[in-house]
């Protein structure tokens, strides 16, 4: 009898486990709908990309050590 790698067998577990679900996959859908609109929607109007103005990384680098000074200094 050979045996089977663990990862097969976790793999397998959640597999069978996930398919005779009846209400737990609704679940697991609203649960991705909340983490796509956390992710992708809310990131869009609360997380502006202040970093896309420049155009190498030594000028963000520059940005952020400045910013962190002043932020350091003003507090």
């Amino acid at each position: 009898m050979q045996k089977e790698l663990l990862i097969t067998r976790i793999v397998r577990f959640y597999w069978d486990g996930f398919r005779n679900m009846t209400i737990g996959k609704t679940l697991w859908l609203i649960i991705l709908i909340k983490l796509f609109v956390m992710f992708a929607i809310l990131k869009v109007f609360f997380f502006p990309d202040y970093l896309g103005k420049f155009d190498t990384p030594s000028d963000k680098q520059e940005y952020v050590s400045d910013e962190l000074i002043r932020r350091a200094v003003n507090h």
